[in-house]
C-alpha cells in the first residue's frame, strides 16, 4: 500500500459526513465531531481500516480469488469500471439485477444471450444479413445487456468477495452477499449502517475523489498480490520440470539394467549348455549301464518264462478235457436207454476221463537259475507227451462211438 497521509484524505474530502438529523448510531465509534451540523468522520480510523482492507485483499488475491466492485452511483459508475478493468476484476457499475449472486444460474443465460447478440452483430455492429427492424430490436437489447452484464461477462462463478463503494445505497448486493456468506469490503458513510460489513472503510462515499482513493488501494491489493499469485504458479510449474528430467535418467538407467539382465540371462544360458551336454553323456552312460545289467541278469527272465509256459500248457490240457466231455454227452443222447451195458461203458469212460483230466502234469520248477534252460526243453517235452495221450485217447474214443453204432445196426 502506498503511504496515504492524512492531507490526500482532507483534499478528497474524506473527512465529511452528513448531517446530524441523518446518522446512524451504529457509526458513532468512527465519528470525530460535528461541525455546521456535519457529522466529522476519524481519520485515523478510516486509514487504519484501509490497510486492514488492504492486507486482506492482498492475501486473497495471492490465493488466486479476486473481488468484485460495485459502485451505481452516476458520478461513480467510471472510476469503478477504470479500477476494475485495471486489476482484472468484475464490476457492477449501472444497475444492481435482483439475484445477480442468488440466481447466477439466470443470469449465465441472460450473459450468454447478450453474446449471441454481439456475434451477430459482427465487429462493426452492422449485423448483416438481418433485417434493419430486427437489428434495430437486437441492438437495443444487447445495449441493455451490456449497461447491466457488461462488467460480469467473463465471470463463471460467484465471486469470492465484493467492494461495495456505498453500503447505504447497494443493500440488495449487500443483503446477497449475506444469504451467500460473501465477505464484503464495505465504504460506510454516517449515514449507514456497518453491522453487515466485514471490513467497514468509514468515509465519505459521496465524493468521486475520495472513492477513487479507495478503489484505487483496493486495485492496487489486487495487482500486487495477482503478481504473487503468477510468479509462484511459475516456480512450482519450473520445479516440476527439472523433476520431470530427473525421472527420465532415472528410466533410462532401468533401460539400461534390461539390457545388462539380458546379457547376463545370454551368458548363463552358454554356460548352462554345456551342463546340459555333460547331464545327456551322464544319462546316456547310465542307460548303458542298465542295459548292461540286463544282459548280466538273464537268469530271472528265464524264471518267469518257465512259469508263463507251464501256465499255458495247463490251460490246453483243460482244453481238451472239455472236448471230451462235451463228445460223451453226445454219445448219451444218441444212445439213449436202448442198451444199459452201453451205458455202463459209457460211464466208465466218463470216469476214465474225469480221473484223467483231475490229473495234472507235474511241472518240476528248478531251483537253481543255472538250470534254466534244461528245464525250458523238459517243460517242452512233457507239454508234447500229454498232448499225444490226449490225442489217443480220442481217437480210442471214436473208435468205440463207431463200433457201437456198427452193434446197433447188426442188432436192428
Amino acid at each position: 500500500m502506498a503511504v496515504i497521509s492524512f492531507k490526500t484524505f482532507l483534499e478528497a474530502g474524506v473527512h465529511f459526513g452528513h448531517q446530524t438529523k441523518r446518522w446512524h448510531p451504529n457509526m458513532a465509534p468512527y465519528i470525530y465531531g460535528i461541525k455546521n451540523g456535519v457529522h466529522v468522520i476519524d481519520l485515523r480510523q478510516t486509514l487504519a481500516k484501509l490497510k486492514e482492507a488492504y492486507e486482506y485483499v492482498k492475501i486473497s488475491a495471492i490465493q488466486g480469488k479476486v473481488p468484485m466492485f460495485v459502485g451505481t452511483k452516476t458520478q461513480i459508475q467510471r472510476i469503478v469500471k477504470e479500477e476494475a478493468e485495471r486489476c482484472g476484476s468484475p464490476y457492477i457499475n449501472f444497475r444492481w439485477l435482483g439475484g445477480l449472486l442468488t440466481n447466477f444460474g439466470t443470469v449465465k443465460q441472460s450473459i450468454a444471450r447478450m453474446k449471441t447478440f454481439e456475434e451477430i452483430a459482427g465487429e462493426d455492429g452492422s449485423y448483416e444479413g438481418v433485417l434493419k427492424k430486427e437489428a434495430l430490436m437486437m441492438e437495443r437489447k444487447r445495449l441493455k445487456l451490456a449497461r447491466s452484464l457488461g462488467g460480469v461477462r467473463n465471470m463463471k462463478s460467484i465471486p469470492s468477495m465484493l467492494f461495495i463503494t456505498d453500503c447505504h445505497k447497494e443493500q440488495l448486493a449487500m443483503k446477497e452477499a449475506l444469504k451467500l456468506g460473501i465477505p464484503v469490503i464495505g465504504v460506510a458513510d454516517t449515514n449507514c449502517d456497518p453491522t453487515g460489513i466485514d471490513y467497514v472503510i468509514p468515509g465519505n462515499d459521496d465524493s468521486p475523489r475520495a472513492v477513487a482513493l479507495y478503489a484505487n488501494v483496493i486495485s492496487t491489493a489486487v495487482i500486487e498480490g495477482l503478481a504473487v499469485y503468477k510468479q509462484n504458479r511459475i516456480e512450482s510449474h519450473s520445479e516440476a520440470k527439472p523433476a520431470a528430467e530427473k525421472s527420465k535418467p532415472k528410466e533410462k538407467d532401468s533401460d539400461q539394467k534390461q539390457i545388462e539382465t539380458k546379457d547376463k540371462s545370454k551368458k548363463a544360458l552358454t554356460k548352462v549348455k554345456p551342463a546340459v551336454n555333460k547331464t545327456k553323456n551322464k544319462a546316456e552312460d547310465t542307460g548303458k549301464k542298465g542295459i548292461d545289467a540286463d544282459n548280466d541278469l538273464p537268469k530271472v527272465d528265464t524264471k518267469e518264462k518257465v512259469i508263463a509256459t507251464e501256465s499255458i500248457d495247463t490251460s490246453k490240457v483243460n482244453k481238451k478235457s472239455d472236448e471230451l466231455e462235451i463228445i460223451i454227452k453226445e454219445e448219451k443222447s444218441e444212445a439213449g436207454d436202448k442198451n444199459a451195458t452201453n451205458n455202463k461203458a459209457s460211464i466208465n469212460l466218463k470216469k476214465v476221463s474225469a480221473k484223467k483230466s483231475t490229473t495234472k502234469p507235474k511241472t518240476k520248477v528248478p531251483t537253481k537259475t543255472t538250470e534254466a534252460k534244461s528245464s525250458e526243453t523238459v517243460s517242452k517235452t512233457k507239454t508234447k507227451k500229454t498232448t499225444e495221450k490226449t490225442e489217443t485217447k480220442i481217437d480210442k474214443v471214436k473208435a468205440t462211438k463207431e463200433n457201437k453204432t456198427g452193434k446197433t445196426e447188426t442188432e436192428k
